[in-house]
């Protein structure tokens, strides 16, 4: 699958004139086991997204090393220094206030911080992300009073569609944002963290650079329920566990 999915790839990057070498798979391993992060590093991946940052503590603990930590998911202000602690780059900040207190913690344990900023292009109102307007201004604020902080570009998510070809015009207002904020704050923005399973060969013709995949590598999710220890059941050592909290490895589940 994953021949497969590098070959459309190089497809989408020959039809837009892009060079195959600037765009990264970001291999979500959301619910799955470590056992997946290391299959993955075995297979040439060389970068794993994680939504939650209860999942990959544990998950990085239990994996091979080498791989880049990339958050997705939403960033809660009481868990950014766990996430400081754990992840390489983060794709989902979205907000001056989240910024400022990530610098703040940067700044006592003397951390540099590679973020993306989130950017709600649907203004959807069940994703989050800041406006397109809003861009600018904390782009501006960061370089300002954020000097742990380097703002690498933009991330969006798409609204869901069976048609791949409905989330272009999301993926080009996204470029045209980078690209514009890149003229007017004369700074460089290199990624586009931008398309999923379903549709990110359409994220590639328009620029991405970092395309966030799960399904179509991994296949479907695990169904999970929590399981909790018991006294003699060495399969469930690890006590409660919920890969949903984020709080541990999980237990698959057949209908």
């Amino acid at each position: 699958m994953l021949d497969e999915v590098r070959a459309k790839i190089a497809a989408a990057c020959e039809r837009s004139g892009r060079n195959v070498d600037d765009v990264q798979i970001v291999a979500v391993t959301k619910t799955h086991g470590a056992e997946v992060v290391n299959e993955a590093w075995a297979a040439g991946l060389r970068i794993v997204g994680e939504n939650k940052v209860q999942e990959a503590a544990w998950k990085k603990e239990a994996s091979v090393s080498g791989p880049e930590w990339h958050l997705i998911g939403h960033l809660q202000s009481n868990k950014v220094r766990q996430a400081l602690e754990i992840f390489d780059f983060i794709h989902s900040v979205d907000s001056v206030k989240l910024a400022d207190r990530i610098n703040f913690i940067a700044d006592e344990i003397g951390a540099r911080v590679r973020i993306l900023l989130e950017v709600n292009v649907s203004g959807e109102k069940s994703k989050n992300g800041m406006t397109p307007e809003e861009v600018e201004p904390t782009i501006r604020h960061i370089l300002e009073e954020c000097p742990r902080i380097t703002v690498e570009g933009l991330m969006t998510m798409a609204p869901f569609s069976e048609n791949p070809e409905d989330a272009r015009v999301y993926f080009r207002r996204l470029r045209e944002l980078r690209d514009t904020a890149e003229k007017n704050l004369n700074v460089g923005l290199k990624h586009l963290s931008m398309g999923m399973s379903g549709d990110y060969e359409v994220a590639v013709e328009e620029g991405a650079t970092l395309v966030r995949l799960g399904t179509v590598l991994f296949g479907d999710r695990p169904k999970i329920k929590s399981v909790r220890a018991s006294a003699g059941d060495d399969d469930f050592s690890a006590g409660a566990l919920d890969s949903y909290s984020g709080a541990g490895p999980t237990v698959r589940v057949l209908d």
